[in-house]
């Protein structure tokens, strides 16, 4: 397996906008070929045992139709108010 190099780790992660600090780099050189030869050899078992990975195949399904009502799915809520979901405020207002 070609190893990543320092350059195109931080090319990627500048294409991510992620910040990587000098120090960090050769750790996450490490993670990135572990993570690459991981795939290889899902590549290599996928190869051997003759399974098709095809990326260009989009399954559709027909969309269907399942009646349910409110309440079944509100008594399994912890918190209900006038039929909604009551859930704790993330956003603070001025």
């Amino acid at each position: 397996m070609k190893r990543v190099s320092r350059e195109e780790l931080l090319k990627i992660a500048q294409m991510g906008r992620i910040n990587i600090h000098e120090d960090e780099i050769p750790e996450m050189l490490k993670q990135l070929e572990e993570v690459l030869s991981y795939a290889q050899q899902v590549c290599e078992v996928a190869r051997e045992t003759g399974v098709v990975m095809n990326k260009t195949i989009n399954v559709f399904r027909e969309d269907s139709v399942c009646p349910s009502t409110p309440e079944k799915l509100l008594k399994e809520a912890p918190e209900v108010e006038s039929n909604y979901f009551v859930v704790p405020k993330i956003l603070e207002t001025e």
